[in-house]
């Protein structure tokens, strides 16, 4: 058996078991994303409904006489869910109709000149005809270090997006494997995927953020103020408790399969697992930090940037399977062993 045949053998039927995995994700994702928040919901609205109605009247020797009513929890935690299941239904919207667009402007990533890019289009747009899907827009980051990543929420719907610096160091075998590589992305629908849950973990930190800020200036007055300061510090937490550890967990989760699985369905792509080898031997070697990274875009780069960052704290964060693992791959795929 052939090396390239070998590939397809291990490739194909896993890729199309992929896409329809990653299809019922998206949607379980979603539905997990719906819960936690509702669930938001229903404490802050517990929290408002657990306290009575204050009301002042008078006895007949003119002395103030404070009641309390019966508190609404229930009300309140129906009330809290509706709220937020609608903010949860906006950003899933948002996540849909524009999360690429974020993606690409929080990455600093701008349209790639068809003249100036000419390769590198050509290597896209032959590409998409082997695999059969529309072109995707092609984009770069003005960046020195090497990487590249693909987004969008549909084949048709899609774009490609390269550093300088990979432009700069691959030659045209490497970085077509680099880009069948990110095209085999789209094919699998892996970036629908990582693009809802990006846009749903920097909404959630993005409130918490604003939450935490507010509460700075929030000067609680009589037991009114004091409950809406406890109301903001909640809330706070719960949505930097989604923002910042169940999200990123949920998207570890997602992550370091479909990097192994993009790696050999460039080979089928391709036919070659020369270039895409001998591409990632070199990021590899690379030690030039992505400066345009961020938490919420590393997990759809090719090289997980925060492997190049020294912090543990980054380490934790860490999307993709090592690189030695990939390569090891691609090198029994070379070799015509089975994987």
């Amino acid at each position: 058996m052939t090396r390239c045949a070998r590939a397809e053998s291990v490739a194909s039927v896993p890729m199309y078991e992929q896409i329809a995995r990653n299809k019922r994700r998206t949607v379980v994702c979603i539905v997990i994303f719906f819960i936690l928040w509702m669930g938001i919901g229903a404490i802050l609205g517990a929290i408002v409904g657990s306290s009575g109605t204050t009301t002042t009247t008078y006895d007949s020797f003119g002395q103030p006489v404070t009641t309390t009513g019966p508190s609404h929890v229930a009300t309140g935690v129906i009330g809290g869910m509706l709220v937020f299941g609608v903010l949860a239904g906006l950003g899933t919207l948002y996540a849909l109709s524009s999360g690429s667009k974020l993606v690409l402007s929080v990455s600093g990533a701008k349209p790639a000149d068809p003249e100036r890019y000419r390769e590198l289009h050509n290597i896209v747009e032959a590409l998409a005809i082997g695999d059969g899907l529309p072109k995707p827009d092609v984009y770069v980051i003005d960046d020195p270090s090497p990487n590249a990543f693909a987004t969008g929420t549909s084949p048709s719907r899609a774009a490609v997006t390269a550093t300088t610096g990979l432009l700069e160091m691959m030659d045209r075998e490497e970085l077509e494997g680099v880009i069948a590589h990110e095209m085999s992305h789209i094919k699998n629908y892996d970036v629908r995927l990582l693009v809802i849950v990006s846009t749903l973990i920097g909404m959630a930190g993005l409130l918490a953020s604003l939450l935490w800020r507010s509460s700075f200036y929030v000067r609680p007055r009589g037991k009114d103020g004091e409950q809406f300061a406890i109301l903001v510090f909640v809330a706070g937490t719960l949505l930097a408790i989604v923002g910042f550890l169940v999200g990123p967990l949920i998207r570890f989760a997602l992550s370091r399969r479909r990097e192994s699985l993009a790696d050999v369905s460039s080979v089928e792509l391709t036919r070659n697992p020369a270039g895409l080898l001998r591409a990632l031997r070199k990021l590899e070697a690379n030690d030039v930090p992505f400066a345009q990274f961020n938490h919420a875009t590393a997990a759809m780069c090719i090289d997980d940037p925060l492997q190049h960052h020294a912090s543990r704290f980054h380490h934790l964060f860490d999307t993709h399977p090592p690189l030695s693992e990939r390569i090891a791959v691609l090198e029994r795929i070379a070799q015509g062993e089975t994987v």
